[in-house]
């Protein structure tokens, strides 16, 4: 052993579950069992897929800073960006709490940077999310406009786009295609995320209604690009447009990566979403 090796720090190691929703990948870490030090970088590495784990987010469940909920939330983008909310990781997460013993009950409610969700375990192993009340205040989007409406002109090089603009927690803009397989997803995706009337960036959601209670859906979301499946997406899309009058609660919203079922009574009333999450491995890393 030369000087370098005894010098050398260990590394800390970190037990970690690999999970998905409908493709949407997913590094979940207990944060309340070990100790879990995220930095941008780390994340980064991470969610790489050919020196990491490889992932869409990372999500970490820890204690609670407030009596009236059951855990806090924190969910970090592939780019090592921290953000408010993530609707495929809340239905792995209440899956993951309850697997690992962290909680007996089959419905909990969790802390997240964009306030309180409540995630139930459902006896067929699917999850209902009440992802509470959808925003369309451009301000709490936030968007710039100088007032509220249905859909907004956003310029895009030489296009103008017909969007429409909500927040599910995180910023939404929703795009109507006539056919999604054409959509050029990642051009548009990317411009639009970075699109300077969106102070922090956005998801940018690309919908082709096939019926009333029927569309499909890409999603480009903000720091990890078009992704299998987006649980918020799903709820922005189905929302935007039963405001618009071309849909009718309940959506099956069809994605990549499978489909989700979307419910929403109008105006002030929260937002229910269902769907799949799976674990598929658990594993140990080490950080640097």
């Amino acid at each position: 052993m030369n000087s370098q090796d005894r010098t050398r720090e260990p590394r800390a190691r970190l037990r970690f579950t690999k999970m998905h929703g409908l493709g949407n990948d997913f590094v979940v870490f207990d944060g309340i069992n070990q100790t879990v030090a995220l930095t941008p970088e780390r994340c980064r590495c991470i969610a790489d897929r050919h020196f990491g784990v490889g992932c869409d987010q990372i999500l970490v469940v820890e204690k609670p800073s407030r009596r009236d909920v059951d855990f806090r939330y924190r969910i970090f983008n592939a780019d090592g960006g921290e953000v408010e909310q993530c609707g495929n990781g809340a239905r792995c997460f209440v899956r993951f709490v309850h697997e690992h013993g962290l909680t007996d009950k089959t419905a909990i409610r969790v802390e997240t940077a964009s306030g309180v969700i409540e995630p139930r375990l459902l006896d067929d192993g699917r999850v209902t999310v009440d992802m509470g009340a959808p925003r369309f205040a451009p301000a709490e989007v936030p968007f710039v406009a100088e007032s509220e409406a249905l859909t907004y002109p956003l310029k895009v090089g030489q296009h103008i786009l017909d969007i429409a603009v909500v927040s599910m927690g995180n910023p939404h803009a929703v795009l109507r295609v006539n056919d999604l397989d054409s959509a050029p997803v990642d051009i548009l995706g990317a411009a639009i995320e970075s699109h300077g009337r969106f102070p922090q960036r956005v998801n940018a959601g690309f919908m082709q209604v096939l019926t009333p209670h029927d569309i499909r859906l890409r999603v480009f979301e903000r720091g990890a690009g078009e992704t299998l499946a987006c649980g918020t997406g799903a709820c922005a899309a189905a929302v935007s447009g039963i405001r618009q009058g071309a849909l009718a609660s309940p959506v099956s919203v069809h994605t990549r990566g499978g489909d989700l079922v979307i419910e929403w009574a109008g105006a002030g009333a929260p937002v229910l979403m269902t769907g799949p999450a799976e674990t598929v491995f658990e594993g140990e890393l080490e950080l640097t």
